[in-house]
């Protein structure tokens, strides 16, 4: 296994000593191999960012952002948090990302105090799906490929990703618009509520573009091709931790004009669904 870069650092912001009438903060980062910043870890810095701001009993439910540029991935990134609103249960928060003075990433997020009211969710029937324990991790499967490159991106997440059908890291079996993933961090992940959101907002973003590249035999391996995250919106139900497993529910409904909508549902083991992601994605192939 590669030495796994830390979760919570990762996703953390530090008080960056600017206080203005608005917060101001500023987060690590995180290398890549193309060298443009990866839209989970600024979505969970994002997120981190907006939850200092708001009272101890207020959980998120919902954010709402969009890429604006991209980012350079070798350096720190600020978040500049407004504060829009504080009622009786709900309070907002819009986050705001730059690197040398632009904005690479706009998030409206709402948090919630506890509240008793109407509940319910459409069942899943959990029997049918082979469980992580029978399935390889990515790693297992691939880990001779970790030495550079892209491939060593894949593999060298902090989150153990294990397909219940197939994963698309070198070939696409079949080509269909669905697929399911087990997923929880390598590591114990301590933190609160608002970081293990957070840490569920970074993980989100690897696998959303799968669904179209999938749907079009297009695997991660294919030479010129470029995905981009346009927005991404999440919608938070019940608790979770990160570091048990959650069976993340991939599908693609459309894609068109360069764009393709990847829609995904986490559930625990138990069945609960616990969070809704949907993303808007490009996929660019080299011209022939």
């Amino acid at each position: 296994m590669p030495t796994d870069p830390d979760l919570m650092t990762m996703i953390s912001v530090l008080d960056a000593g600017a206080r203005t009438q608005d917060d101001i903060f500023t987060g690590p980062a995180l290398p890549t191999p193309h060298g443009r910043s990866f839209g989970g870890q600024v979505l969970g810095q994002a997120i981190s960012a907006a939850g200092a701001t708001v009272p101890d009993d207020r959980e998120i439910h919902s954010m709402h952002a969009y890429f604006l540029r991209p980012g350079d991935s070798i350096e720190r990134m600020t978040f500049e948090v407004a504060r829009l609103h504080d009622g009786r249960s709900f309070s907002t928060r819009r986050t705001q990302a730059y690197q040398g003075g632009e904005v690479l990433m706009s998030m409206i997020a709402s948090f919630q105090s506890d509240d008793d009211g109407l509940e319910h969710q459409d069942p899943i029937d959990l029997s049918g799906v082979v469980p992580p324990e029978d399935l390889p991790a990515v790693w297992e499967k691939y880990g001779h490929l970790a030495d550079g490159g892209r491939a060593s991106w894949i593999l060298n997440r902090p989150f153990d990703f294990r397909y219940v059908e197939s994963d698309i890291l070198l070939e696409v079996p079949e080509r269909t618009s669905k697929q399911r993933v087990w997923m929880r961090s390598r590591d114990t992940f301590e933190g609160g509520s608002l970081q293990h959101c957070a840490a569920l907002a970074f993980a989100s973003d690897y696998l959303l573009v799968e669904p179209v590249a999938r749907r079009h035999g297009i695997p991660w391996a294919t030479p010129g091709m470029r995905a981009a995250s346009l927005d991404h919106a999440m919608w938070f139900h019940r608790p979770f931790r990160v570091d048990d497993w959650l069976l993340y529910e991939l599908e693609s409904p459309t894609a068109q004009g360069g764009r393709g909508l990847s829609t995904g549902r986490f559930y625990d083991r138990s069945g609960a669904l616990v969070a809704s992601v949907s993303q808007e994605v490009t996929v660019r192939l080299p011209r022939g």
